[in-house]
């Protein structure tokens, strides 16, 4: 190919950890994800830290900390200035993503490695593109065409391409080719021999069941510790695969026509959903057909309540119930 390009892993390349490439194209430097684990180990940037001041444009892929966590605090920390692109539900979600996560580490203990005020920073100028939408960069990235593609995965999940003379380089993580109850699957196959992929092997050797065996056997695993008496705590992510789950169980209940409630407990979770309920568009055909077929009243969980915080959750007395809620509200629950 006449087009110069240079990948190197800054982190996830070599395990599961949070995703974060350096790519160089002729020149031009793209950060691809910005991740972080929920420990915020600031030991961990070391290799980011190293580049950040010399990126050109970062990309971002799902609205996680797995592959946004570190935005705020290298913006804030290491002179990472560059444009940053995202989808519309990547950028929304991945915000609330980062407001969760900070007021849940500030309610177990002190936390200044970014603020409120450092997380809207680092999302006001982010530069939203919808999918199969080409954007061409200019100045010194002069002739890249950079476009979003559905990757499945998580709403608003991304595969990039970055086209320069006609070479493409497509940037594919997390992806998923099943289609969804609320995403279609991945247009990643629709992409004819790029010159460069780059993608991950996450879950390769993991040898899941039948999807729908395997949703029956969650639910009735939730339903013997519910009919028994008990609770269930489930940890998710604050506004990724929190949604298929919450879809999950709400079709099941009004299948069964189970009456334990249902709570989901996030500091943002009133914003998670009214935000979902904007983003139809970025969704499977099949949504509305969930649930109902007017536009306001898609995504409607009509078994689910929202609640902001545990006091909330505590008034709700000691009854069987299904409580939904981020990792780290998980062990504020316990503490």
């Amino acid at each position: 190919m006449g087009t110069s390009v240079q990948v190197m892993p800054l982190s996830g390349a070599y395990g599961e950890g949070p995703l974060c490439y350096l790519l160089a194209v002729d020149g031009f430097r793209f950060l691809l994800d910005c991740g972080w684990t929920d420990h915020c180990d600031p030991a961990l940037l070391q290799p980011l830290a190293r580049v950040a001041p010399t990126i050109d444009a970062v990309l971002l892929s799902h609205p996680d900390m797995m592959h946004l966590g570190a935005l705020p605090y290298a913006i804030k920390h290491l002179g990472l200035s560059a444009p940053v692109y995202a989808t519309e539900p990547v950028f929304r979600l991945g915000l609330l993503t980062m407001y969760d996560y900070f007021l849940s580490r500030w309610q177990v203990a002190d936390f200044d490695l970014f603020s409120l005020d450092d997380i809207d920073a680092a999302f006001q100028n982010v530069v939203r593109l919808k999918y199969s939408q080409n954007h061409l960069l200019n100045d010194k990235g002069e002739g890249i065409v950079i476009a979003p593609h559905v990757s499945g995965h998580l709403l608003g999940g991304t595969v990039w391409k970055i086209t320069k003379d006609g070479e493409d380089v497509v940037y594919a993580v997390d992806f998923n080719h099943r289609k969804e109850r609320h995403l279609n699957g991945t247009t990643l196959g629709s992409f004819i021999r790029p010159a460069v992929l780059i993608t991950d092997a996450y879950n390769a050797l993991n040898n899941q069941v039948y999807k729908r065996q395997q949703d029956q056997d969650f639910i009735d695993s939730m339903v013997k510790v519910l009919s028994s008496g008990g609770s269930v705590l489930l940890p998710a992510d604050t506004a990724g695969r929190v949604l298929e789950l919450l879809l999950i169980m709400e079709q099941y209940w009004a299948q069964r026509h189970l009456v334990y409630p249902i709570y989901f407990l996030t500091n943002v979770s009133t914003s998670t959903v009214d935000f979902v309920k904007s983003f139809l568009e970025w969704m499977s055909d099949s949504i509305s057909k969930s649930f109902e077929h007017t536009r306001d009243n898609a995504f409607l969980l009509r078994h689910v309540s929202l609640i902001i915080n545990k006091e909330e959750l505590e008034k709700l007395g000691d009854a069987p119930k299904v409580g939904v809620t981020i990792y780290m509200s998980a062990i504020l629950l316990e503490s």
